[in-house]
């Protein structure tokens, strides 16, 4: 990111000093992504008068890749032709997504600036729900009938592609219904007279409008395609979806699964351009939920007092108790939720998962509670002359043993049911996860505590 911080510093330079024939060239040659990125970085009226100063094409290509306030900024700057352009520029899904983030007052001026056309299409993409595979498709692609000949197809690419983002898969349709796909390469290799029918492939992997949007971004990714086909019930094409788009989704979902795994809301904005009332808003709920579940442990400790007065020295195991069968836990949740999110596990592996980290967890179980025993025998009764009997190391390391096995169960079984029941698996992780296990580790340790120390 140095050249990109070495890029908004030369721009800012240049605004400064008020040297805009250089600016312009200066952002007529960079990458729209880059250029983006250093505008985000500046001050409401230096981006302005930056944005003003970029070719037409790329300006599209620059809109799109801002934040959703700097948009809305420059949109209020623009004349209503302006509007136009900016709109009829984009691709339709990049459009539709821009759409979504800005209020109201300005989706409508932004529309009734549109084409009855583009005005139609963006209509109906909105239409979908938020998170599915219609939402983010678009509706330029390349078309071929069947009975077209490799001649007529490539010089019907020729008028069309300017259209189009992906000009290298061709979709066959007959009817409107998607019945074949074939690739620009095939096209160029094969016979001049030969029919498109022959060459293309009939076997095409599809979603529908309905999917979730990380289903079919993950089955993109699965087959190494450059774009997916979107049909509707009856196999009519209406989009596609862009590996871009796809990886934007990738990205964003990760994003969205690291913020509930950590216990927060997720949020859109880049942290340093988050400001500090929005990122508590994100974080106090969980706070307050985690803090008030968290009392449960405290009323465990509270109700076997008088075990702790008999024995002062179980108090000080608690802690090392807890944190390993949190972090037990952690590792099951966490392996768990990558598996589901890449498709790799579902419910009806759900036993099948119980008994492998069952399995581990005894291992596990098995060589934590010896090496505890030993250390606690050599370290803290030896060296440190604890007054701790066998017994009572006894008492640690079997609700050592008992609390990563019930860690790890109850770590890999949460994810998986909260996925069965439609619930985001990635809430399901470590605080959750942690404070339950607190509460069962509490439970075990004293229940062998009183069983065996007659505490």
């Amino acid at each position: 990111m140095e050249h990109v911080r070495a890029f908004k510093e030369r721009i800012e330079e240049l605004i400064d000093n008020r040297l805009f024939i250089d600016l312009r060239n200066v952002l007529a040659s960079a990458e729209p992504e880059d250029i983006a990125w250093a505008l985000n970085e500046l001050e409401k009226e230096e981006y302005i008068v930056a944005y003003r100063l970029l070719p037409k094409g790329l300006a599209a290509d620059v809109f799109v890749e801002m934040e959703p306030d700097a948009q809305m900024n420059l949109i209020a700057t623009f004349s209503d032709a302006e509007v136009h352009n900016m709109i009829e520029g984009l691709y339709t899904d990049d459009a539709a997504d821009i759409l979504e983030e800005m209020p109201a007052n300005v989706v409508r001026r932004l529309l009734e600036n549109a084409s009855p056309e583009t005005r139609r299409v963006l209509n109906s993409l909105l239409k979908y729900p938020e998170n599915s595979a219609g939402s983010i498709m678009m509706t330029e692609y390349i078309s071929l009938q069947p009975n077209m000949t490799a001649d007529e197809a490539i010089e019907h690419i020729r008028r069309t592609a300017i259209d189009s983002e992906n000009v290298y898969t061709c979709y066959v349709i007959k009817n409107r219904r998607l019945v074949g796909v074939i690739s620009i390469r095939e096209l160029l290799l094969m016979d001049r007279s030969a029919l498109v029918s022959t060459k293309m492939l009939t076997n095409v992997i599809s979603v529908g409008t309905g999917e979730d949007r990380e289903a079919a971004a993950a089955l993109l990714a699965h087959y190494g395609f450059i774009a997916l086909p979107v049909v509707d019930a009856e196999r009519r094409l209406l989009g596609i979806i862009t590996v871009d788009d796809a990886m934007t989704v990738i990205q964003e979902e990760t994003e969205e699964d690291f913020a509930k795994m950590a216990a927060m809301t997720p949020t859109d904005k880049p942290y340093l351009r988050t400001s500090s009332f929005r990122i508590w808003l994100s974080r106090i709920p969980w706070l307050l939920l985690l803090m008030v579940s968290a009392t449960f442990t405290g009323m465990i400790i509270t109700g076997f007092e008088s075990a702790l007065a008999a024995q002062v020295v179980l108090t000080s195991f608690i802690p090392m108790l807890m944190d390993t069968g949190g972090n037990s836990g952690s590792q099951a949740s966490v392996t768990v939720i990558r598996g589901i999110s890449l498709g790799e596990i579902e419910f009806r592996d759900l036993f099948r998962v119980l008994w492998k980290e069952f399995k581990v967890s005894i291992l596990c179980g098995l060589t934590l509670s010896v090496a505890t025993f030993i250390k606690i025998l050599l370290v803290d009764k030896l060296l440190m002359h604890a007054p701790i009997t066998t017994l009572v190391a006894a008492v640690v390391c079997a609700t050592l043993f008992m609390t990563v096995v019930a860690a790890k169960i109850i770590g890999c079984s949460l994810p998986m049911l909260a996925k069965k029941l439609g619930f985001d698996p990635a809430v399901m992780a470590s605080p959750f996860i942690t404070t339950i296990v607190d509460a069962v580790s509490l439970l075990v340790y004293f229940g062998f505590a009183k069983m065996l120390l007659g505490v």
